[in-house]
């Protein structure tokens, strides 16, 4: 019996948590003998990856209807052409008609569709009538957390849900955080993708910054990651007169290094998943301040013990949060020392063996 032939689709492979996800996936099936095969549709790889590629971004031109039309006509020669028995999708689903289409189309085979966001919306589209039929004739709906889960069955009626958490690959992490970083100052850590949106709540955070005492202590707050709204948040630390204090290092191919250094990272989004930056980081060893908002950080922090659960959107309470985590060394080093073995669990070489048992069913 030859082993799977599985096709994953991905908006990329080098921007967000999902296409982390995705490419650490392609690794781990092509260790198991699998036949790997990926669909992007961003002409953006930075992640290493396994297995053939088919980069529809390479391909975009003007944009408009005859390109949406072209890319469904090299989706579906594709998908013919080579007879998946899987295909598992990473990608977000913003667009109603398209998305139905290509759900449709990808049915035919055995089609698992990904849910990394609490904010459903991104994943099953806006459109009420639209969301409620996307997945209908999906082979499994994936969630990346048990508060997702809940909410495909209780707000859009799918009952054929499981959960599979992020895969962390530790050895690589292990050995990619041991290499050096440019820093030589005391910092804490944000990450993430500047989008326009601000879910990341960057800008609430550099004001958070500001308001603690880290910059009279000096120590600095770095970001990782790029996108839209960096020059509003570079002029939003140049107000608060922290131009200095708060560096912007973009997006760097090894975010481990600055992982490992930093006293603590923080996570202020309004909304999540299972986010990788909390997980990246306890598994680098480094305690983590974050928001309990909606899916995600309660599933990985334990409150004390590896890091502060602070109540979703209390501003106040994580300005006294990070000064605490800051301040008290001694929670520090012992949030610290429990870090990594909060996040064991989700090595590559367990949570693969889930996904090995759905595909092998």
């Amino acid at each position: 019996m030859r082993p799977p032939k599985i096709c994953l689709i991905g908006n990329s492979l080098s921007f967000g948590g999902a296409d982390k996800i995705h490419a650490v996936l392609s690794n781990y099936f092509a260790s198991q003998g699998f036949e790997i095969h990926n669909i992007i549709f961003i002409d953006a790889v930075t992640y290493d990856f396994s297995g053939a590629l088919l980069n529809l971004g390479k391909t975009y031109k003007k944009g408009g209807i005859l390109e949406v039309l072209n890319r469904f006509r090299m989706i579906f020669k594709y998908l013919k052409q080579h007879d998946f028995d899987f295909i598992i999708d990473f990608r977000t689903h913003r667009k109603p008609l398209r998305e139905l289409i290509l759900s449709r189309m990808m049915s035919r085979y055995r089609y698992i569709p990904t849910v990394h966001s609490f904010n459903t919306e991104w994943y099953l589209t806006p459109n009420r009538f639209v969301s409620k039929a996307i997945f209908a004739k999906a082979y499994k709906i994936v969630s990346v957390a048990t508060e997702i889960e809940k909410k495909l069955r209780t707000q859009y009626g799918y009952t054929n849900t499981m959960t599979i958490a992020n895969p962390l690959e530790l050895l690589k992490i292990d050995a990619l955080s041991d290499e050096n970083s440019d820093i030589q100052f005391e910092y804490i850590l944000a990450a993430g993708r500047m989008e326009a949106d601000d879910h990341k709540q960057f800008r609430k955070l550099i004001g958070a910054y500001a308001d603690s005492d880290l910059p009279q202590n000096g120590i600095k707050l770095l970001f990782l990651g790029d996108g839209p709204l960096r020059t509003a948040l570079e002029k939003s630390a140049a107000d608060n007169n922290l131009a200095d204090m708060i560096v912007f290092k973009g997006f760097v191919p090894n975010p481990y290094p600055y992982l490992k250094k930093a006293r603590f990272t923080v996570l202020t989004s309004k909304f999540e998943g299972l986010p990788n930056i909390i997980a990246e980081s306890l598994a680098s060893g480094t305690p983590v301040v974050s928001f309990d908002c909606q899916s995600g950080p309660s599933d990985l922090i334990r409150h004390r013990e590896n890091g502060l659960l602070v109540p979703d959107q209390d501003w106040k309470a994580f300005v006294a949060s990070i000064q605490e985590m800051s301040r008290n060394e001694a929670l520090r080093q012992y949030c610290a020392s429990n870090a990594r073995s909060g996040v064991e669990r989700m090595d590559v070489s367990q949570i693969g063996q889930i996904w090995k048992k759905l595909l092998q069913q």
